[in-house]
C-alpha cells in the first residue's frame, strides 16, 4: 500500500533528523577523550544511521 503524502512528509522528516542525530553523535564522539563516553557517542550514532537506513528503505 503506498505511503499517502502525510506519510511521505513525516518519513521524510524523520530521516533527516536520524541523519542530523547521527552525525551530531559521531562529531561528540571524536571530540571525546573518555573511551566509555566516546563509544556511548559512537554506539548511537551508529543506531542512529541504523534506524534512518530502515526508514529510508520504506522509501523503496
Amino acid at each position: 500500500m503506498p505511503l499517502n503524502k502525510q506519510e511521505l512528509q513525516n518519513l521524510r522528516h524523520l530521516i533527516g533528523s536520524h541523519e542530523t542525530a547521527s552525525m551530531k553523535l559521531q562529531d561528540y564522539a571524536q571530540q571525546c577523550t573518555d573511551p566509555e563516553i566516546k563509544q556511548m557517542f559512537q554506539q548511537s550514532a551508529q543506531s542512529a544511521k541504523t534506524t534512518k537506513q530502515k526508514l529510508v528503505s520504506f522509501l523503496h
